[in-house]
């Protein structure tokens, strides 16, 4: 594997994760921003994507999905502002850490078989928005929901340090066994197999925060549609979701901080046409964007008005590996080889993305405080000066695999989302794989919510696709890949594989475990090549002037909850 070191594009260890993408329908919000908004008070109007998969926060599995869900509901730990302003953002937004949220305190103890058990302690005084009580016995029913099968929940995996959880998910023991517990009203106990460094920001995740059972046994997977039974514990609640068009959320008046909660409401609008959220925000109707038409934004960047943010995430490309012709790894690498990433990053997307060497970014921890990917090095040269040199292998391998020149490769057809910015790259790779390998490759765009199920389902060739991570570990991007995970979209499987995360996920020896890791990323991508990185994220995003208190944690999460007016 050829060394070289990456720029590191996050200093802090502060996470917060998903699948990145842009929205649905291209219906446009029409709506005056005045229709959602009282007329007295302070209320802010956002973009993120469109039509989200579900607003159930343990079956969500997008970034746009999760920052909703941070505002609707609280784990045991949260995000708050640190006061500290985000780099690149000249002072619009500040950095986000980890804090208590419903609970108060934990205790941590290990235990003599070398489980590690943690003992939250929840606040006085916390409720849902229908003024009942939070209860330790609500973590405990979501905490078991999500591990459960029949909820088929993507990240079930998420809890999978807990006692009995791995066996729980296979279906072998019953959910009620999970080590998940309330001993009483006010204090929930949950027992993990081995101390996990990043455990407290697993309790911040979305997926582990609470549900409320009586409502989800009377109205089962209609819930989450009627503001009347959508009920949540966070800042804000549901008051209207008006498919295509808009999601509102009020202050929670149950909110244990409700008194310094900043806007009456939030409104989130669901749109994927970049022109028309670029024309929005100039019109004033979305006070936030986090994207434009390409060719605009090298202006909008240049000029200021488009900010940059650090963001621990890769933009890649995933192959259906149990169809032909990708269930074959010379073909994979073939394809991955033939794509010049300067040009994607300095040509097409243009927002300060770093070209991928491999497939867990910079910025993610190693032992001992280095950082995972300049350990780990560049599985090909990511740069145009060996572009050449690359395409040259890439031929070989494709002629090897039985296809020399392209010849009697079938037409494949490479799957993207609704979004000029993913076109452009989509168009980008078309031309590189045509030009250097003699193939055909169809284009086919979906909007977002379908886009997600035809991946998940794994019915396509080769697909867009973007990981985010859930917290500053490689582990975040490496087990998705095991056989049968909920976010595996490659369909991938590999016992080697699994067994080496196992061994990662059993082990409290900080460098072991690392070796570990790096073993992986050597099979899924120096070996297999099940993914194609193409680069590391950055974020960027508009804010209307005049609005303060927001904050960012660099797992793509911004906060509102909290902003005002500048005085």
């Amino acid at each position: 594997m050829k060394k070289k070191i990456l720029s590191v594009i996050l200093a802090a260890a502060l996470t917060c994760s998903m699948v990145v993408g842009c929205g649905s329908s291209k219906e446009t919000a029409k709506d005056d921003k005045a229709a959602t908004s009282s007329s007295d008070g302070f209320n802010v109007t956002v973009n993120f994507a469109s039509e989200p998969m579900t607003m159930d926060p343990a079956l969500n599995s997008t970034v746009d999905g999760g920052v909703m869900a941070n505002h609707l509901f609280e784990g045991l730990m949260k995000w708050q502002d640190t006061g500290e302003e985000a780099d690149g953002s000249d002072g619009t937004v500040d950095n986000a850490e980890l804090t208590y949220g419903q609970a108060e305190s934990y205790d941590k103890v290990e235990n003599e078989d070398g489980t590690v058990t943690y003992t939250f302690h929840l606040r006085d005084g916390i409720k849902w928005s229908d003024g009942k009580d939070v209860t330790a016995g609500d973590f405990e029913y979501a905490w078991k929901r999500l591990v459960d099968p029949a909820t088929a929940a993507d990240y079930s995996y998420m809890l999978d340090s807990v006692v009995n959880a791995n066996e729980i998910i296979a279906g072998e023991k019953d959910a009620s066994e999970l080590a998940a517990k309330a001993v009483d009203d006010k204090t929930f106990e949950v027992t993990i197999t081995t101390d996990v460094p990043y455990f407290e920001e697993i309790c911040a995740f979305p997926a582990t925060m609470p549900v409320r059972q009586d409502i989800i046994e009377e109205k089962g997977d209609q819930w989450t549609f009627d503001p009347s039974t959508y009920i949540s514990n966070g800042p804000y609640k549901l008051t209207e979701w008006t498919h295509n068009s808009q999601i509102v959320m009020a202050k929670n008046e149950n909110y244990y901080d409700y008194e310094n909660l900043g806007p009456d409401t939030i409104t989130f609008k669901l749109m994927d046409d970049a022109n028309a959220m670029l024309s929005g925000f100039k019109s004033g109707e979305l006070d936030f964007i986090q994207d434009a038409p390409q060719a605009e934004l090298p202006g909008l960047i240049a000029s200021g008005d488009m900010k940059i943010l650090n963001y621990l995430g890769t933009y890649y490309v995933c192959f259906q590996t149990q169809k032909a012709p990708f269930d074959n790894p010379k073909v994979r690498e073939a394809f991955t080889l033939a794509v010049d990433r300067t040009y994607i990053v300095n040509k097409v997307t243009q927002s300060g993305q770093v070209e991928a060497g491999g497939y867990v970014p910079s910025g993610i921890s190693d032992a001992d405080g280095g950082d995972f990917r300049a350990e780990g090095g560049d599985y090909y040269a990511p740069t145009d000066e060996d572009y050449e040199a690359n395409c040259e292998k890439a031929r070989q391998l494709l002629a090897e695999a039985g296809y020399p020149n392209g010849e009697g490769f079938p037409v494949v057809e490479y799957l993207y989302n609704t979004s000029d910015a993913h076109k452009a790259v989509a168009e980008a790779l078309q031309n590189m794989w045509e030009q250097e390998l003699g193939v055909t490759v169809t284009l086919n765009n979906q909007e977002w919510a379908a886009f997600l199920q035809t991946r998940k389902d794994g019915d396509y060739s080769i697909a867009r696709n973007g990981w985010i991570s859930d917290y500053n570990d490689p582990i975040s991007f490496l087990d998705m890949w095991m056989t049968g995970g909920g976010n595996n979209d490659a369909q991938y499987a590999n016992p080697e594989y699994d067994n080496i995360i196992k061994q990662a996920k059993a082990t409290s020896d900080a460098t072991e475990r690392m070796k570990l890791l790096h073993q992986a990323e050597d099979i899924l991508v120096g070996q297999d090549y099940v993914v194609d990185p193409l680069y590391f994220y950055t974020q960027k995003y508009m804010l209307a002037d005049g609005i303060e208190g927001t904050y960012y944690c660099p797992l793509g999460y911004f906060f509102f909850g909290y902003t005002h007016q500048a005085n």
